[in-house]
This record gives structure tokens, sequence and C-alpha cells, in this order.
């Protein structure tokens, strides 16, 4: 069996769903939203706030909350303890937290075949 046999493949989320960050203090809001409705559910079944966690791990999370929000098919997370503590406080290049998005969109999402034609960049 060749990988194009099976009924689904394994994507990075940004072929499925877009993101914006926000920031205030310490926390970064990490908001995903499906390119299309049809993702919506794949994409809360699977980017849970325990991955998203383990995803962030090297910036030590100290909680990560996930709220969904159906009709938009979108989602956003807050990721607390992740700024290095803000703006003014942090050393790091990013204190506002902006790419964390990117982050968090590299992480594989399992898609049915059938969607194949939806993804961006097919």
């Amino acid at each position: 069996m060749t990988p194009h046999d099976s009924p689904t493949m394994n994507v990075p989320l940004y072929r499925a769903a877009h993101g914006r960050t926000g920031d205030k203090g310490d926390r970064s809001n990490i908001s995903v939203i499906a390119w299309y409705p049809e993702f919506y559910d794949l994409i809360v079944a699977q980017i849970t706030p325990q991955r998203v966690a383990e995803q962030f791990r090297h910036r030590h999370p100290s909680r990560v909350q996930r709220f969904t929000l159906p009709k938009l098919h979108a989602m956003n997370f807050v990721l607390d303890g992740v700024l290095d503590g803000g703006v003014n406080d942090a050393l790091n290049l990013d204190t506002h937290g902006k790419s964390l998005s990117f982050l968090l969109l590299d992480m594989t999402l399992c898609v049915p075949r059938t969607l194949e034609p939806l993804l961006a960049g097919s």
C-alpha cells in the first residue's frame, strides 16, 4: 500500500486553517480559523489544549485554555506564561508573541483524502 492509497493524509494545520495572534502581558491568544467549514470538526478533535501545550512545551505555558467558536469555524487558545513576562519584561525578540501562531499552525492534522482539494497549497 502506498501513502496515496490511504483514506487519510497528514498535513500541516496551515493547509486547513489560518491564525491570528494577540497578547496581553504574559498571555498569548492564538486563534485558529478553518479555511472551510468541512475542516472545523477535524481541527477541534485533533488540535486539543493538551497537544498545544506539548507544541509550546519549550515556552513553559502555565496553562492552555481553548474556546471554540463553532459559528465562525474557529477556536481561540489562551496560553498563559509564554511571553517571558510580556513586552516590558522580556528579553526575547518577539515579546508580543506575533509569530506564535506559526508554531501552532505547523502542527499536524489528519484529514480525509476526500478533502484534499480544499487544502491550501493543493
